[in-house]
């Protein structure tokens, strides 16, 4: 299995610490920092949920040069974030054009996953041409959709607030669509999709790029829109249930 990943890559970068008191020179809580945990985020992220889910697969990563750094200072007892600090240079340097060789790795790769956090990497124009190349073709973005993106690809994830920023499109193509609702599962051509574990979420951090990943390599797989959904509910009902951002257990490894 080849699964070529394009979007941007950021540092994931959670400062735990212990709040015992409010600050004298405003009320604000004082955090005193106990731990920091660091992971590859955005469509980092994408890439480390698909190494834990399917061992015998080559996974490639397109992504922007500079350094994006999202630093969350957390309350370690309660999951509480008091702030999420930034460190980007929006927008960044674009993928403005796709050599030879570039269509050559998307034409060869059973699936291309465009995580598009909207950031500048990605236009209009190279995504259109990245799916033209592509055999089977997953997007998830943040941006505003139109017809002429999503014409040539397969499925685009979207979660629910980003479904109602394009509720048009979605109601016109609703077999290309799959919305998701949290802890209400996900909804596909009209179909609802029930999460199989319904229970409090601690931390929806990266939840997206957990479905994506996991409907992507349980569709190459099975080739059954239905069964991937159900798998990519499964998964993320585990990983909302931890700290930070966090990939799949062991016992959802496909291989």
């Amino acid at each position: 299995m080849k699964i070529l990943v394009i979007g941007e890559l950021c540092i994931d970068r959670f400062i735990y610490g212990d709040v015992k008191r409010l600050s004298p020179e405003a009320p604000v809580p004082v955090l005193n920092p106990v731990r920091t945990v660091e992971n590859r985020g955005m469509a980092g992220n994408v890439v480390e949920n698909i190494k834990s889910l399917y061992g015998d697969c080559e996974i490639i990563h397109w992504h922007q040069k500079e350094n994006m750094v999202k630093t969350r200072y957390v309350d370690n007892k309660t999951n509480h974030m008091f702030i999420r600090v930034d460190d980007e240079k929006v927008p960044c340097q674009s993928l403005t054009f796709l050599s030879p060789d570039q269509k050559k790795t998307i034409a060869e790769s059973d699936a291309v996953i465009i995580s598009d956090y909207d950031k500048g990497y990605l236009s209009e124009y190279v995504i259109q041409n990245i799916s033209n190349s592509s055999k089977l073709t997953i997007l998830d973005s943040k941006r505003i959709l139109n017809k002429e993106i999503i014409d040539d690809i397969d499925f685009i994830k979207l979660n629910y607030s980003e479904f109602l920023n394009n509720k048009n499109l979605c109601e016109k193509y609703p077999n290309k669509f799959i919305i998701t609702k949290g802890e209400d599962g996900a909804e596909y051509n009209g179909k609802q999709y029930k999460s199989p574990s319904p229970q409090q979420t601690i931390d929806v951090s990266g939840a997206g790029d957990t479905f994506v990943s996991a409907f992507t390599v349980k569709y190459l797989l099975s080739k059954s829109v239905s069964e991937s959904i159900e798998y990519a509910n499964l998964v993320c009902s585990d990983v909302v249930n931890k700290k930070g951002v966090s990939i799949p257990d062991e016992k959802f490894r496909l291989d």
